[in-house]
């Protein structure tokens, strides 16, 4: 369902980021390192991805571009939020948002997340209606409005949360 209003925007933020804590939640340091298979990522490196990802989109929504945001389009919100958190579909990260080695420990990038996913917030509530005046161009949906953007960041921690609860799953080596 997508959200019906700025708060249940904000509920959304709230909810997935609960949602992506309790997945990392009561991983060890070396758990959290390991690489599930040949090309995936880490525990940690799944942190690192998703705070560079909603760091980058706030900073856009803090910068819009300079052409109008689309209309409301509570069915576009919907579409984000299920199909972004869905990981039926693999989908190669952009470079600017691949993890580099950014975080030594699990610890350090749970902090990093809290503090960006406050930011974001705190940017929602601020905002309040007028994230529907924001426009933001993302790389795979296009322009967006910063209410469609606050509902990819939800989203996109949603679908790193599951992909986190799948490496838990990975037998450890023997």
């Amino acid at each position: 369902m997508a959200p019906q209003e700025e708060s249940e925007i904000v509920q959304c933020l709230a909810e997935s980021r609960a949602e992506f804590l309790a997945a990392a939640e009561g991983l060890s340091e070396s758990q959290a390192k390991v690489f599930p298979a040949p090309g995936r990522w880490s525990v940690v490196e799944c942190v690192e991805h998703v705070v560079a990802a909603e760091t980058r989109i706030l900073g856009w929504l803090r910068n819009p571009i300079a052409e109008p945001a689309p209309p409301v389009n509570k069915e576009r919100e919907a579409q984000i939020l299920s199909r972004v958190a869905a990981r039926a579909t693999a989908v190669e990260a952009p470079e600017a948002v691949r993890p580099s080695g950014r975080f030594a420990t699990l610890a350090e990038a749970l902090a990093e997340f809290e503090a960006i996913r406050a930011a974001s917030i705190q940017f929602a509530e601020k905002q309040g209606a007028g994230l529907y005046s924001l426009a933001a161009k993302h790389p795979f949906l296009g322009v967006c409005n910063g209410a469609e953007a606050m509902v990819l960041i939800a989203a996109h921690s949603r679908r790193h949360a599951a992909q986190i609860r799948e490496i838990r799953e990975i037998p450890p080596a023997l």
